[in-house]
């Protein structure tokens, strides 16, 4: 699966991100990072489905569960062609994209991590979260501090400076209802991500994250 040289390939091509390198290294990033990328894909597709049959993992090529290498650099001052990270996104069936809940896995020479939950959903969704949050903060609280879910994981992502709307400044779970995403991140070593023991391990923390994945399909009334 993946190994030494996936992250000496991604160094690589951090330090020669232009289309004509990569063309001519394309067999590397095709045996180093793609192919153990969906050898991943397709060994996580058993424990997931026993996790949930809602949860989509695609070892196809292009458009599956594994992201394009390829940036989006329209709208960016960065024009570098490549990503120097592996992505991939285990999806709920009822979203297109990340921007619904589902469980991710990063690697790069910045960072691995496992993830869980939905980032930047769009403003009905996360209005739906909040009220959830507000009208059932039990399960909440109880899907985000268990110890289990503690010893692996902290949310991440963006948070307003001030209350959202309708909700007054004094709630108790006001940091919560206070965020932009609801994203779980479980940090990794280069070495685990190399070793034999991935899947156990991916495995084990995705299972960690189940409360809070419930509760975020609960709340934007999908199942789970």
């Amino acid at each position: 699966m993946f190994s030494e040289k996936t992250f000496t390939f991604l160094t690589q091509l951090e330090q020669n991100n232009n289309r004509d390198w990569f063309n001519q290294r394309k067999d590397q990033y095709e045996q180093y990072v793609r192919e153990p990328a969906l050898d991943f894909i397709r060994q996580m597709q058993a424990p997931l489905a026993d996790m949930s049959s809602h949860l989509v993992a695609s070892d196809k090529k292009v458009g599956g569960s594994l992201m394009r290498i390829h940036r989006d650099a329209r709208f960016s001052k960065d024009k570098t062609p490549y990503k120097i990270n592996v992505g991939i996104q285990f999806r709920h069936f009822m979203g297109k994209d990340v921007h619904a809940p589902g469980l991710y896995f990063h690697l790069s020479n910045q960072q691995c991590f496992v993830g869980a939950g939905i980032w930047r959903p769009e403003s009905k969704a996360l209005n739906k979260i909040r009220h959830c949050i507000d009208e059932n903060p039990n399960s909440y609280k109880k899907a985000i501090y268990s110890p289990d879910f503690q010893s692996f994981y902290s949310l991440s992502g963006e948070s307003l400076k001030r209350p959202p709307r309708g909700f007054d400044k004094e709630h108790p779970l006001l940091d919560e209802l206070k965020r932009k995403d609801f994203i779980a991140i479980s940090p990794l070593t280069a070495k685990q991500v190399c070793s034999n023991e991935l899947i156990d391990l991916a495995v084990e923390r995705y299972k960690k994250a189940i409360p809070l994945m419930s509760y975020l399909c609960f709340a934007l009334e999908q199942p789970f």
